[in-house]
């Protein structure tokens, strides 16, 4: 078996500048099904949930999303916004062309802005947004990069930050292999570098004290994923 004490460095091929377009949308329509199927999706929605009660009665809520790949967490969010009847708008960063294209052509809501930057110096000024999330994006990076996109989140925020991803553990990795056996090959590989690439919980309130968010509190959730969130006892 693996030895998943320590993160397993390697490039992921959906990362790759030239990765293969075709395959790359195919991981994309992977990874959305993913998240709705194992409710990775309702995971970040119950905690944006818990920050809406402090929300002002028809308060506008801006809320970027770094690291958005084809932008399901943010399209979530906005029906989520519509049932609540909430005011909210997106704007979702990714680095990669290719990703950041596909996003904006499957957006179709006005409320929804997609933005090519990266999320190592995000440009936008202090207290842009009222929150920034990401979600499936740390682990891509090494700790001192993770670090530094905990900082540009706190500092484009001024309520609060929610970052998702995957646990590091060999139930994670077992499982993984299984689940992505009849995947496609770009699927087969990242799916198993991501799991020996992500972050215990050790290492993720050690980011958390690096970045200086002591406000966000760390919180286990179904299917060897991890959500850091808070908001500021001054936000809003």
């Amino acid at each position: 078996m693996m030895d998943l004490s320590t993160r397993r460095r390697e490039a992921e091929w959906m990362d790759a500048p030239d990765a293969d377009p075709v395959l790359l949308h195919k991981s994309l329509g992977y990874i959305r099904w993913v998240n709705f199927l194992f409710g990775y999706t309702r995971a970040v929605l119950s905690h944006l949930e818990g920050f809406s009660r402090g929300w002002k009665p028809g308060q506008s809520i801006r809320i970027l999303d770094v690291g958005t790949g084809s932008a399901d967490i943010p399209r979530a969010i906005l029906k989520w916004a519509n049932r609540r009847r909430l005011n909210i708008r997106v704007v979702g960063v990714d680095l990669q062309a290719v990703v950041a294209d596909e996003a904006a052509a499957m957006k179709s809501d006005p409320r929804l802005r997609i933005v090519q930057a990266n999320a190592l110096d995000l440009p936008f000024a202090d207290h842009s947004f009222d929150y920034a999330i990401t979600s499936m994006f740390l682990h891509h990076l090494d700790d001192d990069e993770a670090v530094k996109v905990l900082r540009e989140m706190s500092r484009v925020s001024v309520r609060g930050i929610l970052a998702a991803d995957i646990i590091r553990n060999s139930r994670a990795y077992f499982w993984i292999n299984i689940f992505t056996l009849l995947a496609n090959p770009m699927v087969r590989h990242d799916a198993r570098v991501s799991v020996a690439q992500a972050f215990n919980r050790e290492e993720v309130l050690s980011l958390r004290e690096r970045a200086g968010i002591d406000f966000a509190s760390y919180h286990h959730h179904f299917g060897h994923r991890f959500i850091l969130c808070g908001e500021r006892k001054s936000g809003g």
